[in-house]
Order: structure tokens, then C-alpha cells, then sequence
């Protein structure tokens, strides 16, 4: 028989998965899942779908109706107290009559920060927090970045071969990894709120940079570009989509209008003119935040080289996902990384809470980064 303790982990997991059904569509919202439980029953569940819509707690309690007095309401985040696009959830739960509210982690939102835990104790709820919290704060890491930091969540995304090689020879595209790869990389595009690319990248692989998963499930995400000098052509592919989805280029504030005026040719095309760095380049930290306060919590980099090694060098990084193909691509191709310099072991950028997946023949190497 469950303890207290292990029913509440057991019910805080089935809000958990509730919570992952939002991945990729809450921004800037965080993911939320709810789950609302009576006589050890569990009679009804909820998840926040999109941001301006209603929390996850709403939903639970409407699907539970009369059913939620006396009940256990177990969410993944700490109830909102204060009135944002839609009402605080902490009034709607002591409406609803629950008796007993379960916590995954507070909220990191200064606006929030205890204040709706407390409120609930004050109205005489009984109050459980903390319950797995680890994989709440999890969940949410790219909300967790942005509401502390002001700066998207970070995961690096390459094709390499064995020897750490994403072209056969230089300025040159085609496919490293098998199509089991390719179709991961497809549901990170569809996880993550933004893709970046360089400007190189953009002109030899003239790619759509858009989500491709059967049966139309893909959500495409906004296309980033670096392209300091503004050097692609207007007949890139990625300038003339019919996708939902924006594409965004950063250039430098020295770039003529002229120049701008010729790329910009619909709504779907934004071009943001940004400082540059120390290296003469766009600078990536204006550039973040910037993607930040247009509501992107996270931001996947497909490269090329120099992009990695500029993000890595600025420890801009926070994740990566290397798909690794059982092939030599030879001493042309061209390395994953250049630009970042590494003098000893001690030095060198390595990763933690590391996982290995078989996808096919290629390997999927994934982690956190940890800079030393």
C-alpha cells in the first residue's frame, strides 16, 4: 500500500506528464500540468496549452466540477497569485473548494515567488511542496533561465562523423547521419521555440530550417539567422515560406537600408540590426536577449562551425545533442567547432548528466554543458 509520501509522487508524475503535452507551445509561459485527485481516484487532469489561454489548474477544475470539493489538486508549479493575460489560479482553487493543494516547485516569477503557496495556506488549505521537485525544475529549465536571467535556454544540435567532422569537404552540404537522426533532430525543432543558423550555413544548404514529422504534428520554429553583412540572396529558401512561423535575421547597424529593403520583402521577414562584437560579428548576447523579450525560452543552434564555437567560447551553451555516424568524413570536411581554443584537460568544456541513445547505426550523444 502507498504511503502518503508515495501517493504524492505517484499523482505529481501523472501531472508531470500532463505538463509535457505543453513542450514547445506554452512560451513564454511556463509548462504546467494539474491533476486532481479524491479517495486516492484520480477524476481530473489538466495542462497549460498556450500562453494568454488557461492554466492548467483551470482546466482540471473545470473538468472536475462539483467533484473538486474536498479534493487533492496536485501541479507541477506553484499556483499564480496575481491577475497576468488571465486571473490568478489561486482564487479559482479555493472557489472550487479544494481541500489539500500539492506543489512541484515554486515559481521562479517575481511576481509569483511564494505569494501563491502562501495564499493558499492563509485561505486554510493544506499545503504540500517541494514533491519531485527536481524534475519540475527540469521541465521547466528553459522557463527557469529566462524568468532568472533574461536569456533564452540553449541546446546545441550537430551531425558529426567519428571524426567530429559536418561536411565532406569545405562550403560543401550533404547528410552525415541516417534518417533516424534526422527525425530526432525534427522533434527537437518542434520542442524548442527557435532555430539558429549562420549565414554560410543558409547559402550552401539553402535549408527550410521548418519541423517535418508524419502526419503534419510539427510545429515549425521561428528561423534565426546570423548574417552580419546581410550576404544571402533573396532567393533563399527560407525567405519565401508559407510556414506559420517568422524568420528573423540579425545583422550589424552599419548594414544600409538598401540592403535591408531587399531582404525584407513580407511580414514574415524581420531583420533586427544589433551591435557588433569584439570578433566583428553579431553580437550574441544582445541577440539573446532580444529573442528573450519576443518570448523565446529556448533556442536550438544547428551552426555551423563558427556559430558553435563563437556560442561555446561565450558559455552561451546550456545543452547539447551530438549525432554521431559510424563514418570517417576525412581531414577536408570541416570540424563541428572552430574558433574556440582550448589549452589543457583542465580547460576544456565538458558535459554532465550525459545519456546515449542508439538511433539506427548513428549515436546520439546528449548533456548539460559544464564550463570550467
Amino acid at each position: 500500500m502507498l504511503t502518503v509520501a508515495g501517493s504524492d509522487q505517484s499523482f505529481m508524475r501523472l501531472a508531470l506528464k500532463e505538463a509535457r503535452k505543453g513542450i514547445g507551445r506554452t512560451s513564454p509561459n511556463p509548462c504546467v500540468g494539474a491533476v486532481v485527485v479524491r479517495d486516492q481516484k484520480v477524476i481530473a487532469t489538466g495542462y497549460h496549452q498556450q500562453a494568454g489561454t488557461p492554466h492548467a489548474e483551470i482546466h482540471a477544475l473545470r473538468q472536475a466540477g462539483e467533484s473538486a470539493r474536498g479534493a487533492t489538486l496536485y501541479v507541477t508549479l506553484e499556483p499564480c497569485n496575481h491577475f497576468g493575460r488571465t486571473p490568478p489560479c489561486t482564487r479559482a482553487i479555493v472557489a472550487a473548494g479544494i481541500r489539500r493543494v500539492v506543489v512541484g516547485m515554486e515559481d521562479p516569477n517575481p511576481l509569483v515567488e511564494g505569494r501563491g503557496n502562501a495564499y493558499l495556506q492563509d485561505q486554510g488549505l493544506e499545503l504540500t511542496s517541494g514533491i519531485l521537485e527536481a524534475e519540475c525544475r527540469a521541465l521547466n529549465r528553459p522557463f527557469i533561465k529566462y524568468i532568472t536571467r533574461g536569456l533564452p535556454w540553449v541546446v546545441m544540435k550537430a551531425a558529426i562523423s567519428l571524426d567530429g567532422r559536418i561536411s565532406y569537404q569545405p562550403q560543401q552540404g550533404g547528410p552525415i547521419t541516417g534518417p533516424a537522426s534526422l527525425h530526432r533532430g525534427h522533434h527537437l525543432r518542434n520542442r524548442l521555440d527557435a532555430i539558429l543558423v549562420g549565414n554560410v550555413t543558409v547559402m550552401v544548404d539553402d535549408p527550410s530550417l521548418t519541423t517535418r514529422l508524419p502526419h503534419g504534428r510539427g510545429r515549425d520554429p521561428i528561423r534565426v539567422i546570423m548574417d552580419t553583412h546581410l550576404h544571402i540572396p533573396p532567393s533563399a529558401r527560407l525567405l519565401s515560406l508559407t510556414s506559420l512561423a517568422p524568420t528573423w535575421i540579425f545583422c550589424s547597424k552599419d548594414v544600409s537600408l538598401e540592403k535591408i529593403k531587399r531582404l525584407s520583402r513580407t511580414d514574415k521577414v524581420v531583420i533586427h540590426q544589433v551591435d557588433c562584437g569584439s570578433d566583428g560579428r553579431v553580437d550574441l548576447v544582445q541577440m539573446l536577449q532580444i529573442l528573450a523579450r519576443e518570448g523565446v525560452l529556448s533556442l536550438l543552434v544547428e551552426g555551423g562551425a563558427t556559430i558553435h564555437g563563437a556560442f561555446l567560447t561565450q558559455q552561451l551553451v546550456d545543452h547539447i545533442n551530438l549525432f554521431i555516424a559510424p563514418i570517417f568524413a576525412g581531414s577536408s570536411g570541416t570540424a563541428v567547432v572552430a574558433g574556440l581554443n582550448v589549452k589543457s584537460y583542465g580547460e576544456a568544456i565538458r558535459l554532465q548528466n550525459v545519456h546515449y541513445s542508439r538511433l539506427g547505426q548513428d549515436i546520439m550523444v546528449e548533456g548539460d554543458i559544464l564550463y570550467p
